[in-house]
């Protein structure tokens, strides 16, 4: 662990971190992406940084607000920043050449992610994406990211197929909102969902698959949540 302290950050007002974003830098180096989480003028940082090679930077005290989710909803609340710990991926993204993260950065976050699980007590369904809680803004940590292996390692959820689904366009806008995403723009929601658990489809149009999985990673929250409420 690198400790490279950023300027940019706040008090959470008392507010318990229960929730998880994995972020891309999409930046074209890992220098530029930390010079500008470090830099006070850009008023942007995240708890952790993780390098290709799988360095990990710690940018921010997990006690003190990142400045990582900008604009963001989540389950009804609206400052994702204030209840969430932030990690950024070296990467650079859709704009500067994106591609698949590597071996020894994903290593590297599965066990620091299921520490930060397990200490915050963060529920399953609060383990997102920045496209998750940012649909009309963000595409990252985008499509390359293994989700499928954060919740195997019992971080996050991971659905499967459900039996039967509804391809109605008000059951599947029901259906992203009690999973969490807003649906200011439906189509911009849906493709976020399809790029966290659909990634060979990202157009923000419904399909039996996309439905099914919908339909199950609905169940998965409703269980992830009795789990919390118990």
């Amino acid at each position: 662990m690198i400790e490279r302290p950023s300027p940019n950050f706040g008090d959470r007002g008392g507010q318990p971190v229960d929730m998880l974003v994995i972020h891309y830098t999409g930046m074209e180096t890992a220098g530029v992406a930390l010079d500008r989480l470090l830099d006070p003028a850009a008023q942007v940082s995240a708890h952790y940084l993780i390098d290709e090679d799988g360095g990990v930077y710690r940018l921010v005290e997990e006690a003190k607000r990142a400045w990582h989710a900008g604009v963001s909803f989540w389950r009804g609340a609206t400052d994702i920043n204030r209840r969430s710990i932030g990690i950024e991926l070296v990467n650079p993204g859709h704009r500067f050449g994106y591609r698949p993260f590597s071996e020894a950065q994903m290593a590297v976050l599965v066990d620091l992610c299921i520490d930060i699980v397990r200490r915050h007590g963060i529920p399953a369904r609060n383990v997102v994406g920045h496209s998750d809680v940012a649909p009309r803004r963000k595409e990252d940590p985008g499509e390359f990211f293994d989700w499928r292996r954060l919740a195997e390692a019992h971080v996050g959820l991971w659905p499967g197929e459900a039996d039967a689904c509804s391809m109605d366009p008000e059951h599947v806008a029901a259906m992203l909102a009690a999973i969490g995403y807003e649906t200011v723009d439906r189509l911009a929601s849906l493709r976020a969902f399809q790029r966290h658990f659909r990634p060979a489809r990202v157009n923000g149009r419904i399909d039996f698959e996309t439905a099914r999985r919908l339909q199950a990673l609905c169940a998965l929250c409703e269980a992830d949540s009795a789990l919390v409420t118990d």
